[in-house]
């Protein structure tokens, strides 16, 4: 049996839609429960329709989960960073492009010091991405 990290992202009432952009960016098949296909799970009317859990599945190694936080459940929601890498230079440019749409590229995707182009932005959901590309990825 193998062992995957899947990183989890919180939001408050804008899971579907951040969850469909992601889909927009990695490709993959989405899956998204809502509470109400749960019974409500005890739920205000308003919040009933919201995520309860959702899992992008892009290939074996990459997949990403995330859920809507209720409001009864308080405090800040700490989604991290999220590192992307490899040497698959179109697909992490393309990622990294896609991301940057409506955020802030807070290091453009660029030669680093070490060799490798790298890169480090905040998507439109407030979640951080760094991109690294290693090798000789030109241009």
């Amino acid at each position: 049996m193998s062992t995957q990290l899947n990183p989890y992202l919180a939001f408050r009432g804008q899971a579907r839609e951040a969850m469909t952009f992601y889909q927009s960016v990695f490709g993959g098949q989405l899956e998204i429960m809502t509470f109400a296909d749960q019974g409500g799970m005890g739920m205000p009317d308003d919040e009933v329709d919201q995520v309860m859990h959702s899992a992008l599945s892009v290939s074996d190694t990459v997949q990403l989960m995330g859920s809507d936080v209720p409001s009864h459940m308080e405090g800040d929601l700490h989604n991290g960073r999220h590192a992307l890498s490899g040497d698959d230079v179109d697909t992490l440019r393309g990622w990294f492009d896609a991301l940057a749409t409506g955020g802030t590229v807070n290091v453009p995707l660029e030669k680093a010091p070490w060799g490798d182009w790298f890169g480090d932005l905040e998507d439109r959901y407030g979640v951080g991405w760094m991109v690294n590309i290693s090798g000789a990825a030109e241009g």
